[in-house]
């Protein structure tokens, strides 16, 4: 499957768009396609925070477990998650940008199953509905972000 990055400049401070990024127990709240969000982790977001996260894609309800795989406070944070014998990364990364805030979303998905595999051409139809998917996202995160 191939990658795509999602960019958008918010008019907040670094600081406060990644504690927006970071805070999942406010993300139902926030991010329209997010429905439900049970934290497998107690605690703050760190490596090793799982989480079952339901979301409306395609006009159906599904439900993924992710995971912080890496994560840099206030800059970046790659999240992982494993379904239908594909293995997805998602990294969010922020960076200060005049007086606002560049987020660049990167998403990707490796095929590990053999029938993944033999589906993999077909993957790049996946791409517009999950751009459009981040894109919604980071409106909504830029919405919260502007309302301070």
């Amino acid at each position: 499957m191939k990658s795509l990055t999602v960019s958008r400049l918010l008019p907040a401070p670094p600081e406060r768009v990644f504690a927006l990024l970071t805070d999942l127990d406010g993300a139902p709240g926030r991010i329209r396609g997010i429905k439900r969000i049970e934290k497998l982790v107690p605690g703050p977001v760190r490596v090793g925070t799982r989480w079952k996260e339901t979301r409306v894609m395609l006009g159906r309800e599904a439900t993924e477990t992710m995971e912080v795989t890496a994560l840099e406070p206030g800059r970046r944070m790659e999240v992982g998650a494993q379904s239908c014998g594909m293995r997805y990364r998602t990294v969010f990364e922020v960076a200060r940008e005049g007086a606002g805030t560049r987020v660049s979303v990167t998403f990707s998905g490796e095929p590990v199953t053999l029938v993944a595999k033999l589906m993999a051409p077909l993957s790049g139809l996946m791409m517009g509905p999950v751009r459009k998917c981040v894109e919604a996202d980071l409106a909504d995160i830029e919405k919260a972000a502007a309302a301070g």
